[in-house]
């Protein structure tokens, strides 16, 4: 269906948006909220861009990015945030996964 990495949502700090992908309204409005919470408590904490997206494979990707001049950016705490959420948020992940797999990879 996709040919290229879908974007689920994304955050940003420097302008302090949040987007979620329309495609994916039929998740529940509990996971979205989630999500909301997850992506931007991560850009206030570390700064920069986070985008969760799926790859060709269904995994659920985390990219971020920083401006060249963003000294305030933390990429070690980035790494690190990123880590943590991917522990602690371990089962929502893998329920995306397979929900973007069952729905979208056909």
């Amino acid at each position: 269906m996709y040919e290229e990495n879908v974007v689920l949502c994304a955050a940003s700090a420097y302008n302090e948006k949040y987007y979620f992908n329309d495609d994916f309204a039929s998740l529940p409005e509990r996971v979205q909220e989630e999500l909301k919470i997850m992506c931007v408590l991560y850009t206030q904490d570390v700064g920069g861009v986070l985008t969760l997206e799926f790859d060709e494979e269904g995994t659920l990707q985390f990219r971020t990015e920083a401006a060249s001049d963003d000294f305030f950016y933390d990429e070690i705490g980035s790494v690190l945030k990123i880590r943590e959420l991917q522990r602690t948020k371990q089962e929502l992940l893998e329920a995306l996964e397979t929900y973007y797999r069952v729905f979208f990879m056909q």
